[in-house]
């Protein structure tokens, strides 16, 4: 268990800098796609430890997490090429709105999808964890995220100033 908490820590050290580096403006997919995948083994690295997770408890979560995490992503991807191509309806003279409708609707089916995802890996920790567990896992969730914000809010500051000078 000791190697795999020095194992946590090294990889958390290497994967909190490099997806909050400040980042051009328009990045390519496949860079968003990496930093999205660093943030979610980061995110799960300071969940083990946040939670001391067992071994069982990773080797279920782990797997599952990531999952659900690559099926968000490819929904997300789905739902950027629905408001893509709502945007290019709107610049139309006249935009038909019946497919304005549709696409409108499409989207808010994606987003469900993915609140659905979200509620999947909620009850797939819900079975695995122990009532501490969880009761950290709401206090982690809502660090986690507050702290990421934050880390990139200043990654960005840092970024403007830099372009000032």
């Amino acid at each position: 268990m000791a190697k795999i908490k020095i194992f946590i820590v090294v990889l958390s050290l290497v994967f909190s800098v490099s997806p909050l580096a400040p980042q051009e403006p328009r990045q390519e997919p496949a860079n968003r796609e990496r930093i999205r995948e660093n943030i979610h083994r980061l995110r799960l690295l300071r969940m083990t430890e946040a939670l001391e997770l067992s071994e069982e408890q990773t080797a279920k979560i782990y797997p599952a997490a990531t999952r659900i995490e690559r099926e968000k992503a490819a929904l997300s991807g789905k739902i950027g090429q629905e408001i893509r191509q709502l945007r290019a309806m709107l610049r139309a003279e006249t935009p038909d709105e019946q497919m304005l409708a549709q696409k409108v609707r499409s989207i808010k089916e994606l987003r469900k999808a993915i609140q659905e995802k979200d509620r999947e890996f909620e009850a797939m920790l819900e079975g695995n964890l122990t009532e501490v567990q969880k009761a950290r896992y709401l206090l982690f969730a809502l660090d986690f995220y507050r702290g990421l914000g934050e880390k990139l809010d200043r990654a960005r500051q840092l970024s403007r100033e830099k372009r000032k000078q």
